[in-house]
């Protein structure tokens, strides 16, 4: 794709978003008081803009290899299994061993210290809306979407036939973000909410709330957390760089090097 076609890839996106989220926050809003603009607005844009201009194409190149390597060394046989059965089964089954993954991999994310390194870069936004969603490391976001797509290799599906779900996934993470309160009523237990996930990203590194769509698998394994309010406070405990660029690079050093280099450079 031309850099020209990628520019103009992103103004529709964040027009598409613009139209869809923010009346949505503004009708519905958690936070009522909340502007537009609000702090770190522009850090969160810029993460915006590094997704879908630079780091996009990284995912999905990523994905794609991943894809690939799975296919060849997941025996024919077992794929045709799977073919075998209707389509609606396979569907629940990628859907559920889907979640079932990812809910693991993020718990992993908030108590493994090298993966928490990378995955807090997301945590650090200390306002959620539909901008902040997009506040992600590269090398976080590979690890989240290749763990959510994981079984849909092992089964056979081909990246071009999970583009729907993959596109679906995006925007429910962006959903779940945005500063919206919509009660739902009992079916929050089946499905998720905004509310459930400000509530993950709370202060507390271990508020619970780790599932993707369904909060399922947090109700089995004892971390579902929904009180009827939102959180006094987003964000993280550790202090952490402000910029874009500090906000990337810190992540991949050792925090000595990281101190040292932010002496010598305003990036933090």
């Amino acid at each position: 794709m031309e850099i020209y076609e990628i520019i103009i890839t992103t103004g529709i996106s964040l027009l598409f978003l613009i139209t869809v989220f923010v009346p949505m926050e503004k009708v519905f809003p958690a936070k009522p008081n909340q502007k537009f603009f609000r702090p770190k607005w522009l850090l969160d844009f810029s993460f915006f803009l590094g997704q879908y201009i630079i780091w996009s194409g990284l995912v999905l190149w990523s994905l794609y290899y991943f894809g690939e390597y799975l296919t060849s060394i997941v025996p024919d046989s077992f794929q045709q299994e799977i073919r075998k059965q209707p389509f609606v089964l396979q569907v629940i089954e990628v859907l559920f061993f889907s979640d079932l993954l990812i809910y693991w991999g993020h718990r992993l994310q908030h108590k493994v210290d090298f993966l928490w390194r990378f995955h807090k870069v997301h945590h650090s936004a200390e306002h959620l809306d539909w901008l902040a969603a997009h506040r992600e490391h590269p090398l976080d976001s590979i690890y989240t979407i290749g763990l959510i797509n994981l079984p849909a290799f092992i089964m056979g599906f081909p990246l071009e036939s999970i583009a729907g779900v993959i596109a679906f996934r995006g925007i429910w993470a962006i959903y779940i973000h945005s500063n919206v309160r919509l009660s739902i009523g009992p079916l929050r237990i089946l499905i998720g909410a905004p509310e459930l996930h400000h509530w993950h990203h709370d202060l507390d590194r271990k508020a619970g709330n780790y599932a993707n769509i369904s909060p399922i698998m947090d109700i089995i394994f004892g971390t579902y957390t929904c009180p009827d309010r939102e959180p006094e406070k987003f964000g993280i405990k550790e202090e952490t760089p402000k910029s874009y660029l500090g906000q990337l690079i810190e992540p991949l050093l050792p925090k000595h090097i990281w101190k040292t280099l932010k002496k010598k450079f305003p990036i933090a």
